[in-house]
């Protein structure tokens, strides 16, 4: 099988073979490849094709890494009609890769259930398991499922504050309010000394993402016209993301100087989003990242236990590197030590967030 990479940068032809293929993301989008522009990342978009018929799709942003030397990552990528296409694309990519490219990273869009049964691939033909960039573990949630069922597989907690939340008033669902979102996601970021992009790689993401053929928007929860949770994303297809997000602590205090009563706003955040996502015919609803190692002590966790409350169904979305130069070892070497450095200086630990 010899397949063909067609660059296009016509941004409707791409978005549109990547919103129609079975296996796809909206990392793939070209709204996202343009939010990472801003970050010095150069996307190229291609058509893949076999004897003139498109089979897929990939967006390849080239990473600088220090002079003559680059990657090439596909986020989320590539979108394929099947993977027994994945090692004749790896070819193919061999065949426009620039002599400074030294590997190749992909994170093909297919997820596989977190359950100790299930044996993960090591290799598509040339393609070799490695660390993602991604989330790798994550939780996903099924929208096809009437309201009724998916309100059923939630947590008794889950209900019980989704309940609550509603008697008190509080209301969630789409919102144009960008700075509500930045001024709650800072804010989880310093709690959580996570860091963050600059914010015009937010406000590109929300604004191309919309712009041919995806959808960028964001979600809050408010209780008394204040936002206190809330969170952004990115959706192409059948799949809706929830890339960022996080909540506020709630200061206020009635009339008589008494705190406000905890309205639950995070989780009517997490239960209107699901509901807004179907209502807007998403079939899949990505919470975007849990730990690989659970630790009661990380801020990760209570991420973790809190998605957990709105889905059990744990998946991993494994990538795979090809060599494309005899550095290329070297490269991810070092490539993991910055990262390790990264991680020390913002956080003081040299584990990853996830």
């Amino acid at each position: 099988m010899r397949l063909s990479l067609v660059e296009t940068t016509d941004p409707r032809v791409y978005d549109d073979a990547v919103r129609n293929l079975p296996i796809t993301s909206a990392l793939q989008g070209w709204g996202y490849g343009e939010a990472r522009r801003t970050l010095g990342q150069t996307p190229a978009r291609y058509l893949i094709t076999q004897d003139g018929r498109t089979v897929g799709a990939v967006q390849l942003l080239r990473k600088r890494l220090v002079p003559g030397f680059s990657t090439l990552y596909a986020p989320r990528g590539p979108a394929l009609e099947s993977l027994d296409l994945l090692p004749a694309f790896a070819e193919a990519v061999r065949r426009v890769a620039r002599p400074t490219d030294a590997l190749l990273k992909v994170e093909p869009p297919v997820p596989f259930l977190a359950d100790d049964s299930v044996i993960l691939p090591e290799a598509y033909g040339p393609l070799r398991r490695a660390d993602t960039e991604q989330p790798e573990h994550t939780i996903v949630a099924d929208l096809t499922r009437s309201e009724q069922d998916m309100m059923a597989g939630l947590s008794s907690m889950a209900r019980r504050n989704i309940r609550t939340a509603e008697k008190l008033g509080v209301v969630a669902g789409r919102d144009d309010d960008f700075e509500a979102f930045w001024e709650i996601f800072t804010a989880t970021n310093e709690r959580a000394r996570l860091g963050a992009f600059p914010r015009e790689y937010y406000e590109t993401m929300l604004r191309e993402g919309n712009a041919h053929g995806g959808e960028a928007y964001i979600v809050l929860s408010r209780y008394q016209g204040r936002a206190l949770a809330g969170g952004f994303f990115l959706a192409m297809g059948k799949g809706t993301y929830y890339l960022f997000g996080g909540s506020v602590r709630d200061d206020r205090v009635d009339d008589q100087g008494n705190p406000l009563k905890d309205a639950k706003a995070p989780d009517a955040f997490y239960w209107n989003a699901m509901l807004d996502a179907k209502r807007h015919g998403y079939e899949l609803f990505d919470f975007w990242g849990i730990p690989r190692v659970l630790d009661e002590s990380k801020h990760s966790y209570g991420v973790f236990r809190m998605k957990l409350k709105f889905s059990e169904q744990r998946v991993w979305y494994p990538a795979y590197d090809l060599n494309l130069n005899p550095a290329a070892p070297a490269i991810v070497r070092a490539l993991r030590w910055r990262k390790t450095q990264n991680n020390l200086r913002k956080r003081g630990s040299a584990d990853d967030v996830l």
